[in-house]
């Protein structure tokens, strides 16, 4: 079993939060994790990219190859379509259909989607209605991690546990926000 995961969005955006959770969910069942550091501009805005590999066996590099990635998570639609050539032929595009507008001369949205589209794998949400509906727009992130926890090879119950680990220091009410978009997510895919 192996799964190399490119997590894309801008700074502020959550990815982070998304790699700690399945990195601690691999991590408690003894599977095998390497990163790569976060590549790009870690402020709010700044793009921002990193590589993420799963395995029962052991794992000799941080990064993914071109072309072999099996799955593209971004929280931002724009830079969900700057890693494509990372994606395997056979592998998924899961993205917010939501824009985070931090250029002058952002592309029109419409054109992003149908691009998207365009992969034979792919999944778009609108994570803003969403998170916005279970009460905080903050939890986008962890809405997009249980779209893709069907494609992870990791148990769900796993990333359900890893979230409750990371964010037991925050209290009960942040806990259970997070769990809630992680269900929230994986029910509307």
């Amino acid at each position: 079993m192996k799964c190399d995961i490119i997590l894309a969005g801008v700074g502020g955006q959550g990815i982070l939060s998304i790699s700690t959770i399945i990195g601690e969910a691999a991590v408690k069942k003894s599977l095998f994790l390497k990163q790569a550091e976060v590549h790009g501009m870690s402020q709010r805005g700044g793009e921002v990219q990193s590589h993420l590999r799963i395995s029962d066996s052991y794992i000799f590099s941080d990064l993914i190859p071109k072309g072999k990635a099996d799955m593209i998570l971004s929280v931002e639609p724009l830079e969900s379509l700057r890693y494509l050539p990372f994606l395997s032929p056979s592998g998924w595009l899961i993205t917010s259909s939501n824009p985070f507008v931090n250029i002058p001369n952002y592309p029109d949205q419409t054109e992003i989607i149908n691009e998207i589209k365009k992969i034979p794998n792919h999944i778009i949400l609108d994570t803003d209605s969403i998170a916005k509906e279970l009460g905080s727009p903050l939890v986008g992130n962890i809405v997009i991690l249980g779209a893709a926890s069907k494609f992870i090879p990791i148990d769900f119950v796993d990333l359900d546990i890893a979230i409750r680990t990371i964010f037991s220091s925050k209290g009960d009410q942040i806990v259970q926000l997070n769990l809630n978009a992680l269900k929230a997510g994986r029910q509307a895919v």
